[in-house]
């Protein structure tokens, strides 16, 4: 028989590697951006779903900022992927090298770290594009695999009481698609997935510009726009941006400047879109839930959510009180994240 004092340190060793074997993450897989959150530390990883890939040899050259930087300005054997398009994986393979890479990255490159992963999805994928989700973070030495949608870890994250009975509106506008969805009892009553999102928006932009100004610009300086003067609805201050590209005409580079106006004009196809989708869901809800969802309002997430007027325009058209999430970027991640501690809810709101 073992002495005691032999078993205490036995016992002592091992728990630190149970810990190394078993901290759990919480990952919001984007079409453009990655987060993912670690039990007990917050969001490690915030960085764009990019891969730098070497075609000659095959080798990864880089993954999530230093990737997306290198996207136009590399030579003809180095190409950028972006694995996921419109909220689903469209390259297996890349998917698995960029997971493997920031759950490593989150694990600060531990190679014997096989943790338990929850990882939300869009609501409407199939069950094909679900199966390649799990595959791709088991071969990324994941050790538990659980899928949630997006829509609720949204809800959850904004701090809306999904799990009591009343009417709880969501939009999650992401990068890929746009989640509409009314939640009561930890459950989805109605949800539908949109492909169109901020994506689409920044090709919205390209081709306006590409048709009005006769000007090509890039992906990079399309999310720029958006960013500084885009709207959806009229703003209180007329704003304007010199944008450079390069001239179809002439072929050259040239600079010119566009105002607010113009980008609303090219983003409304968009916005009207996502309205659409908002008011059908709204005809949609049981009678019940709808009186709640005139009292609470609609909460809007993601970084769709941060597009200036957004919020009233959807007031002006619904006549409901819209509010945007506190941190509308990591909301996904972080209603993830609460159910690393809340395994019950877990079990309620995955998806089989």
């Amino acid at each position: 028989m073992r002495p005691e004092w032999a078993m205490r340190i036995s016992l002592k060793n091992l728990r630190p590697l149970a810990s190394l074997f078993s901290e759990d993450l919480a990952i919001d897989l984007g079409t453009v951006n990655t987060r993912v959150y670690a039990r007990g530390r917050g969001i490690v990883v915030n960085e764009p779903s990019a891969v730098a890939l070497d075609d000659s040899t095959g080798e990864v050259q880089a993954v999530g900022r230093e990737a997306k930087e290198m996207l136009g300005r590399t030579p003809g054997r180095i190409r950028v992927i972006k694995p996921l398009k419109d909220g689903v994986i469209a390259d297996f393979k890349v998917t698995e090298k960029m997971l493997s890479y920031f759950i490593q990255k989150a694990h600060q490159r531990r190679t014997l770290v096989h943790p338990r992963v929850i990882i939300s999805i869009p609501s409407e994928i199939t069950q094909v594009e679900r199966r390649a989700v799990t595959d791709s973070a088991y071969r990324a030495r994941a050790a538990e695999v659980h899928l949630v949608e997006q829509a609720m870890m949204a809800a959850i994250g904004a701090g809306l009481p999904v799990t009591k009975p009343g009417g709880n509106f969501v939009v999650d506008i992401g990068g890929g698609t746009t989640d509409v969805a009314v939640i009561s009892m930890s459950g989805i009553v109605y949800s539908r997935s949109l492909r169109t999102a901020g994506n689409h928006m920044d090709e919205s932009i390209m081709n306006y510009v590409k048709r009005k100004y006769n000007l090509l610009i890039g992906e990079r300086t399309a999310e720029q726009i958006k960013i500084e003067i885009g709207s959806a609805s009229a703003l209180e201050k007329p704003v304007t941006m010199e944008v450079k590209g390069r001239s179809l005409i002439e072929g050259i580079p040239k600079t010119i400047t566009v105002d607010d106006s113009d980008i609303r004009e090219a983003l409304n196809e968009c916005v009207a879109a996502v309205v659409s989708a908002i008011r059908v869901a709204l005809e949609r809800t049981p009678p019940e839930l709808s009186a709640d969802i005139s009292d609470r309002g609609i909460v809007l997430a993601g970084g769709g959510a941060l597009l200036r007027n957004l919020d009233k325009r959807i007031r002006d058209e619904t006549g409901l009180p819209v509010c945007v999430a506190d941190d509308p970027l990591c909301s996904v991640v972080l209603g993830t994240a609460k159910l690393l501690d809340d395994f019950k809810l877990l079990r309620r709101v995955a998806v089989d």
